[in-house]
């Protein structure tokens, strides 16, 4: 499997997982596992600080698939190839939904403005 597959597989099973966390026929271990991968990916707060120079992205290079991995090993095959299902599905609707990043996009616009003018206004 190269780069761009395992990316594409990556992005199907992060979605997988958190369907499966939801499903009751997802075993408890394999919840609190799924819980926590989706806490640290998303937690801003990283074992090693990402602006130390490579060692600060080698946590995420390899604890989330790590966590990812073993998340997919615990929950129940059947369960997860359905939960695959239902990422690709909601992958591909949301695909049109672009225009929801329009709010994320104006408060970064937003917020480089305001940086900006304070940048000129105490160095200038």
């Amino acid at each position: 499997m190269n780069l761009k597959q395992r990316a594409y597989q990556l992005k199907i099973d992060v979605p997988a997982i958190f369907i499966a966390l939801q499903k009751k026929e997802t075993p408890i271990l394999a919840k609190a596992l799924a819980l926590l991968t989706i806490i640290y990916a998303l937690s801003p707060i990283d074992l090693i600080p990402d602006f130390i120079p490579v060692f600060g992205y080698l946590d995420d290079v390899i604890l989330l698939p790590l966590f990812i991995s073993l998340t997919i090993k615990l929950i129940p095959v059947e369960i997860f190839k359905q939960c695959q299902q239902e990422a690709q599905s909601l992958t591909r609707k949301d695909l049109k939904r672009w225009y929801f990043a329009l709010p994320i996009l104006i408060i970064w616009l937003v917020t480089l403005y305001v940086l900006v003018q304070l940048f000129n206004y105490f160095y200038n």
